[in-house]
């Protein structure tokens, strides 16, 4: 499995402007259970920094832009999220970190269940021994 996977959602627009639509289990590859979006986010103050244990996401910006890092333990990619009906799927055990947020961005998040405390790991050492936990079982 890639580290970057995108998502993309069709744009049914036409003269009288665009209509991006999501379905559950048809191009979003899980039943979506959440929704959350970040705005007025400050551009040089980061977030994320975390890992989810089982949670499946998609982050659109469907306005603006931000930069996020990907790091599954082996590699670190960064890429810029910026079309707002391609998202950047974060599968479980992927710690992501979110920045460079430009002034008007809205980052939209389909989540795959609700929120759940537990399913984080907020620690980047303990984020690498719950991935060498997962890798020698």
């Amino acid at each position: 499995m890639n580290l970057i996977e995108w998502i993309e959602l069709p744009n049914l627009g036409d003269h009288r402007g665009s209509l991006v639509v999501a379905e559950a289990n048809r191009n979003v590859p899980f039943s979506i259970q959440r929704l959350y979006y970040i705005f007025g986010a400050q551009p040089d103050v980061p977030r994320g920094f975390h890992a989810h244990k089982d949670l499946q996401q998609i982050a659109f910006c469907i306005q603006g832009s931000c930069k996020m890092l990907m790091d599954n333990g082996k590699e670190k990619l960064e890429v810029l999220i910026g079309q707002s009906n391609k998202g950047l799927f974060i599968p479980p055990m992927v710690w992501h970190e979110m920045h460079d947020f430009s002034k008007d961005c809205i980052l939209l998040v389909l989540a795959s269940d609700y929120y759940d405390e537990s399913d984080y790991i907020r620690n980047y050492d303990q984020f690498l021994k719950e991935l060498h936990k997962t890798c020698t079982q």
